[in-house]
């Protein structure tokens, strides 16, 4: 009896974390695409099935090429995450881009994006906007070149983005009647997954109710660009556009709640979220008030990519019992 008892009560040690959840890559990844339906409808509806099919092409594409890297590397996959890397990849092209060119974006964004640092986990800028930023430098003209949603009987290789009608003088927006069926329900020109505010946002607000994605990096990040838009615009209304413009125009929308919030290449500290998003929306501002670009949160997302290492460094809470130096 003596002999079960402490059987019984013997201690097992083990590495931390000692604090287990439900939650697992998977679970994440898969609630992340979840909640993409809403933009992916919304795509589909505007711009038809092109849009579907670039969406499938990017996902198989990146999902094809993880597993190959795997296979050489005699490792196996274990997640999902190449394949929501497709599904945002697809979202910041234009649904006419051609198969090709979607494969190629994604090969570069799986295998030069992700596995060249040691995948998941290692990589220091945003998959996807990797391989976004790799299609816009090398084919500048097919990533520019804009479908009008199918259900509108307008020229489908002639219509202007909000962005675009503004740098180069061809506004699209004139009213307020504009803004809500333009800009907020997405009835414009522009990428498979950006023209539709009211749908990003539905999917963004659900993954910060699910915590999995930091409230402060779309909050900082939007809010500064609504400032910082707003001050242009109050200096000079004729030469800039008002905050709103800027708000749910373009791809600061899933760029504010898909790609910035990225677990792997965002900071991990609160002050390091504020910082991050306010850093990506002064870029943003810049690049669209004084570039030659019509946008900038591609550029401004993975610029701040790239300082995320110093930012976590110098904005670590103290050790307990850590004595300042």
């Amino acid at each position: 009896m003596a002999k079960k008892n402490s059987e019984e009560q013997r201690f097992t040690l083990s590495s931390s974390p000692h604090l287990s959840k439900e939650d697992d890559v998977n679970k994440i990844m898969n609630t992340v695409i979840m909640a993409l339906v809403p933009a992916i409808a919304f795509s589909v509806y505007h711009f038809g099935w092109d849009s579907l099919l670039t969406i499938m092409v990017a996902a198989g594409s990146c999902l094809a090429t993880e597993y190959l890297i795997k296979k050489m590397r005699k490792r196996e996959v274990t997640d999902t995450s190449s394949l929501l890397t497709g599904i945002l990849l697809a979202m910041t092209l234009p649904p006419g881009l051609g198969i090709g060119f979607v494969m190629l974006g994604s090969v570069f964004a799986i295998a030069i994006g992700k596995e060249i640092f040691g995948g998941l986990g290692y990589n220091i800028f945003n998959p996807a906007l990797l391989g976004r930023a790799f299609l816009q430098a090398s084919f500048p003209v097919k990533m520019t070149t804009w479908e009008a949603p199918q259900h509108l009987a307008m020229d489908a290789k002639s219509f202007a983005t909000p962005l675009g009608g503004y740098k180069f003088g061809e506004s699209v927006i004139q009213n307020a009647g504009d803004y809500i069926d333009g800009l907020i329900m997405g009835n414009v020109g522009g990428c498979i997954g950006e023209t539709s505010a009211i749908a990003i946002i539905l999917g963004g607000v659900f993954i910060l109710v699910k915590k999995y994605a930091d409230w402060r990096i779309p909050v900082s990040y939007l809010g500064t660009v609504f400032v910082l838009g707003g001050i242009f615009w109050l200096i000079s209304p004729a030469n800039y556009p008002d905050p709103i413009f800027h708000l749910f125009s373009g791809g600061l929308m899933i760029g504010a709640f898909f790609m910035a919030t990225d677990m792997v290449t965002s900071p991990v500290t609160p002050l390091g979220s504020w910082i991050f998003g306010i850093g990506a929306g002064v870029i943003v501002i810049l690049i669209r008030l004084f570039g030659g670009l019509p946008e900038g949160v591609m550029y401004s997302i993975i610029f701040m990519n790239a300082f995320v290492p110093l930012i976590d460094r110098y904005t670590r809470p103290k050790y307990f019992g850590e004595v300042k130096k």
